[in-house]
């Protein structure tokens, strides 16, 4: 096998740093935090509050409380991908001496959860909510921007079913963006220290691309290499349609098959035929000099698309679960939501090198040395 192939596969989920010794190579050599522990907590809540205020305003949101634990028979915990690498936390409860035993998960998401609670909090078309999401992720490499624990501002939105298109979805994310470059502009005026002419600013649009596209561009090169290169000519995309095989025989990225909607055809700015109505927010961080990603979203499966998407999965036993029952049965209203994370927003906006300044967790204690050293604080 070529190692342009192997790296194709290898390449298709998860942070892409297999390794401490490679990653002691990509931190910065030569950092200095803007704010000092002190500030960057009171920066935190300052941002946080500001985000939040921006999404309800623009999206017509409002927040709800999401679980952090759910019952493994209602099918609505995320999976985020499709080849079962990544799975839940899962324990027995007892209850009763085993007469009403129950069998829970750790959330890793509220994707499918969200679109069950607008039912439940009688959500009209156009209205939604967010969450102040937390959850375990246990498989991931602790980097320097995956963590094993998950913040994020989840959210989900009713539409009709004329809106399932790519002028709303884009309208969608840029009321986002415009939150997202909005925060930056808040936390620059409140915090000056992190004025500083290495790390530019947001750019006010941001650039549009079809996985397609950019897979036309760099052929050669796998997913994480090819977000890299097109963050060098535009410093903050769109990447539209992640999910759908590609022509050379991948996916831009694993999706999982009950959530996004990345079979539904579609047309590029050229005409191109393309494939999805989901897609991620990359930016360039200057601090790490690595690609960043600041959220994921997309319009959700309708009845059709669910079942099209869990046949290329091979996933049709997921039908039989409460969740995708009301799907297929239009129980559940038409949606569009997504995640954006919280600590990863927070280190892009306060100019951080690492995840760990923004977010207390567990890192090994091999990481915790190699920040040390290079005079990254990472919090315990």
């Amino acid at each position: 096998m070529a190692k342009t192939t192997l790296d194709k596969t290898a390449d298709l989920a998860g942070p892409g740093i297999g390794n401490y010794e490679e990653l002691e190579k990509l931190l910065p050599q030569d950092y200095h935090p803007l704010l000092n522990p002190k500030e960057t907590q009171i920066a935190l809540t300052a941002v946080k509050e500001y985000i939040e205020k921006g999404l309800c305003k623009e999206l017509n949101l409002i927040r709800v409380t999401v679980p952090l634990i759910v019952d493994v028979e209602s099918g609505v915990n995320d999976f985020l991908d499709r080849d079962g690498s990544r799975t839940p936390i899962q324990f027995h409860i007892s209850n009763d001496r085993e007469k009403n035993p129950i069998d829970a998960q750790i959330v890793q998401a509220a994707t499918k959860w969200k679109r069950v609670a607008l039912k439940q909090f009688g959500m009209e078309v156009g209205e939604g909510l967010y969450t102040d999401m937390h959850a375990v992720r246990k498989d991931y490499f602790l980097d320097h921007d995956h963590s094993a624990y998950v913040d994020q501002w989840d959210w989900e939105k009713v539409i009709r079913d004329e809106d399932r298109n790519l002028d709303y979805l884009k309208d969608v994310v840029k009321r986002i963006w415009k939150v997202l470059k909005g925060a930056e502009e808040f936390a620059l005026k409140e915090f000056p220290a992190l004025e500083d002419p290495r790390y530019p600013r947001l750019p006010d649009e941001l650039k549009f691309l079809h996985a397609e596209e950019i897979l036309e561009r760099y052929p050669e090169l796998p997913r994480k290499a090819r977000e890299t290169a097109i963050l060098q000519d535009f410093p903050a995309v769109f990447i539209l349609g992640i999910g759908w095989t590609l022509d050379d025989g991948y996916p831009h990225e694993m999706r999982a098959a009950d959530y996004d909607d990345w079979v539904t055809e579609t047309r590029s700015d050229a005409g191109k035929v393309c494939h999805g109505l989901n897609g991620d927010i990359l930016v360039w961080n200057h601090v790490t000099q690595r690609r960043h990603e600041l959220t994921s979203m997309g319009i959700r499966v309708n009845p059709e698309t669910l079942v099209k998407q869990l046949e290329i999965t091979n996933q049709m036993d997921f039908l039989e679960l409460p969740y995708h029952q009301g799907i297929v049965n239009r129980e559940l209203p038409l949606s569009i939501g997504g995640g954006i994370g919280q600590s990863r927003t927070y280190m892009w906006l306060l100019r951080k090198a690492h995840l760990g300044e923004v977010s207390v967790t567990v890192w090994p204690k091999v990481l915790k040395e190699m920040c040390a050293k290079k005079n990254i604080l990472v919090l315990e």
